[in-house]
């Protein structure tokens, strides 16, 4: 009758002695409070206020208390479905609740806060998702079990979230994960109802809630009311996620409040393009006036933004860059992303500039592409480099999902051979160095492409 505890204590000791990190640091707990944890999981230590849940713009609102969101707070290590209830504001893009995914462990406080990529949408054609154009990610929203392993897409997506990573280590493996999923095809940002009507007449006209900021408000009132407050906190994502890890950093850093906190946008530039500009100037700004409107971001979430930020012009959405660097200096932040990128960068200028959309030879289109890439590149490196604290890491090329995301899949192959850097380097300059943050940019456009055969991109691409 006593085998059952013994082997039980046994196994929880197990737990503790493989999760623990080798070399405790800041929001990390004793070997005793995490013997604690395992049997009385800890509960919030900085709850949501009656302020908070009440003001006026983008409330703090989580689920309510009768309603069963699904987590279990002694669930370790396993990802749990949240499901927010509509009263939260928390939707997705066709209407249905939306859902993201916390995966809790012990023995630390600390939390990556992980947004996922996957496009964006501003018409019919590309909230539909069935017209063959570039759209956005989850147009039917997020099913329970979406990270399974039958979905590696998500499970296994970046070394920041996939704990076992055969081949990449980095220290938020060891944290709590929070998987916030995208549905909503406004990079976590807008906040409209739009109506698309089907160009061509036959189908019926599309309902879409650009929803993006209230779904971020939901789910950081859930993590207030829920979790403990993060000694360290990495805020990150690729692509749509990497830039809506921008565009609400502040809010979270704020709203979470924990000791220490880092930003690493992945391949979400949000590039300078003031609204009076010319878009000879400023590549980016035909996509910016458009999402400006269509996404309502003139209309709450800017202003929201500005409210607090006093370096953000609201004409210019590429200067929340400078906003954020003043606005924290102590925080390390950075961008990084392929010079080399065709997915991104082709969001961003295929459908707006007719020498694109127009041109019929496959070479022609990617190089105009590049060059406003090019040059909006390099308007964002001169306005970092005037930041100790906001660094970049900017590599030519990899061989996979159109050189898209330096941070998916694995570190390697994300690195500026000329320097003799990895990816790696960036990442753990940005969570653990000290002094200025890392600038590097590769110059070398030929060693990148000289790598032999990748099997596993290969196989990667066909299934993409």
């Amino acid at each position: 009758m006593l085998k059952k505890p013994v082997y039980t204590l046994l196994g929880l000791l197990g737990l503790i002695s493989v999760s623990l990190p080798a070399q405790a640091e800041l929001g990390d707990y004793s070997f005793w409070q995490t013997l604690g944890n395992l049997f009385s999981p800890r509960t919030a230590d900085h709850p949501v206020t009656d302020a908070e849940r009440q003001a006026q713009q983008y409330p703090l609102t989580p689920n309510p208390e009768w309603v069963d969101d699904g987590f279990r707070p002694g669930a370790y290590l396993e990802w749990q479905t949240v499901e927010m209830h509509p009263s939260t504001g928390a939707l997705c893009g066709n209407g249905s609740p939306y859902k993201f995914f916390v995966n809790r462990v012990a023995h630390t406080s600390n939390t990556v806060v992980y947004m996922e990529g996957g496009g964006a949408c501003w018409d019919y054609e590309s909230c539909t998702g069935q017209t063959g154009i570039r759209g956005a990610r989850n147009p039917d929203g997020i099913p329970d079990d979406y990270m399974s392993l039958m979905n590696p897409s998500a499970t296994l997506v970046s070394p920041f979230v996939f704990r076992l990573h055969p081949w990449t280590a980095t220290k938020s493996q060891e944290w709590n994960m929070v998987y916030l999923p995208y549905c909503t095809g406004d990079i976590y940002a807008g906040d409209r109802v739009a109506l698309y009507e089907d160009p061509s007449g036959e189908g019926d006209p599309l309902v879409w809630y650009h929803n993006g900021i209230k779904n971020l408000r939901a789910a950081t009132a859930w993590l207030r009311d829920n979790l403990q407050r993060s000694g360290q906190m990495l805020v990150t994502g690729c692509s749509a996620g990497g830039a809506g890890s921008i565009a609400n950093y502040h809010p979270l850093r704020r709203d979470l409040a924990p000791q220490r906190s880092y930003l690493i946008n992945d391949s979400g530039p949000i590039f300078p393009a003031p609204v009076n500009g010319s878009d000879t100037d400023y590549p980016s700004l035909r996509l910016h006036n458009t999402i400006r409107n269509v996404w309502g971001l003139d209309d709450g979430p800017l202003g929201y933004l500005q409210s607090e930020l006093a370096y953000f012009d609201l004409n210019d959405i590429g200067t929340l860059y400078a906003a954020l660097a003043e606005q924290y200096p102590n925080d390390r932040l950075g961008q990084t992303h392929f010079w080399e990128d065709m997915n991104y960068s082709s969001y961003s200028y295929e459908r707006f500039y007719e020498d694109i959309y127009d041109e019929a030879d496959p070479a022609l289109r990617e190089a105009r592409i590049h060059e406003r890439w090019y040059q909006d590149t390099e308007q964002l490196k001169s306005r970092l480099a005037a930041y100790d604290n906001f660094g970049y890491y900017l590599p030519r090329f990899r061989d996979v999902n159109e050189s898209h995301c330096t941070t998916i899949i694995e570190f390697n192959n994300s690195d500026i051979q000329q320097a003799g850097l990895e990816l790696k380097d960036f990442v753990e300059n940005v969570m653990e160095g000290q002094g200025a943050v890392m600038q590097a940019s590769e110059t070398d456009t030929v060693s990148d492409y000289q790598k032999g055969f990748n099997l596993l991109y290969w196989l990667l691409d066909q299934a993409l």
